[in-house]
């Protein structure tokens, strides 16, 4: 007698989501990478105090937001 085996395939794609395309367009990682090589140079400025970017992380928010101001596809800000 043969035994039966349960397939665990469909228990994964029942609880994993299927995402639906990019959440980021190709042009706002264009942006992330002008800013990340801005800050690299020392030529990146924070917006109301004008001091140099130091922190990637900054960049890469800067980048982010220039690309939302653009129209970009860009998830919206966490609060």
């Amino acid at each position: 007698m043969a035994s039966k085996r349960k397939s665990s395939s469909a228990k994964k794609s029942s609880s994993s989501k299927k995402s639906s395309g990019r959440k980021y367009s190709p042009s706002a990682s264009k942006n992330v990478e002008t800013e990340m090589r801005e800050m690299k140079q020392g030529k990146l400025k924070s917006g109301r105090s004008g001091k140099a970017v130091t922190n990637p992380k900054q960049a890469i928010a800067i980048g982010l937001s220039e690309a939302r101001k653009q129209g970009k596809k860009v998830p919206a800000k966490k609060s």
